[in-house]
């Protein structure tokens, strides 16, 4: 199995791996081999990145409203993605725990693994930024204070969360938690459940 300090890693290799080139445009070049569990936090990781920038760069006050709307679609898509991405996460987990049987009193969690994967991928990049702005040498003393404040309280929220996500993973490994898993089935992106693709007037 995998635990949170192993997440990260992966997770920070592929941030300062973006930031190289600091580009939405350029493409996923994964390090990690086809079908490991490393190569899909990668490729999760790095949806989040992109779509990271996506979402400051539609927040231009001045953006073309033709560019804006392609950009919106493209969050759109990205969004699906990462859904996506968290459900092949959630499968990696299914197989790895598919021998476990649960206890009579075994407890459900709120979230699944892979979601909480998703809250770890989102923790890293905000630590990455934030650490970004509180060493900005651009801005006043009050902005560099209140961007370490904040980086502290991410901090202390890494710690937290990364022992609830190992503590999940060995609840389930000994039974005590089930592994059960939801799929979104997001209504708007299918054609056959969204009025406006099917024709509905609304």
């Amino acid at each position: 199995m995998i635990s949170a300090n192993q997440c990260f890693t992966v997770f920070n290799e592929c941030i300062d791996q973006y930031h190289i080139k600091d580009s939405v445009d350029q493409p996923l070049v994964n390090p990690y081999n086809q079908g490991s569990v490393e190569a899909l936090l990668f490729h999760k990781c790095w949806i989040d990145t992109v779509q990271w920038h996506y979402e400051d760069l539609i927040r231009d006050p001045g953006i073309d409203p033709v560019g804006g709307m392609e950009l919106k679609r493209k969050i759109d898509k990205s969004n699906q993605k990462r859904t996506d991405m968290v459900e092949q996460i959630d499968d990696w987990f299914l197989e790895g725990f598919k021998e476990v049987k649960a206890n009579p009193d075994a407890k459900l969690n709120t979230e699944s693994p892979a979601w909480v994967v998703d809250r770890l991928s989102i923790l890293a990049l905000k630590i990455y930024h934030m650490q970004e702005q509180a060493n900005r040498n651009d801005v006043s003393r009050e902005h560099q204070q209140k961007s370490q404040a904040r980086l502290h309280v991410l901090l202390e929220q890494k710690v937290d969360l990364s022992q609830s996500f190992d503590q999940l993973l060995k609840d389930i490994a000994s039974g005590n938690r089930k592994m059960k898993v939801y799929r979104q089935m997001k209504l708007y992106n299918d054609p056959s459940t969204n009025p406006v693709l099917y024709g509905k007037k609304l």
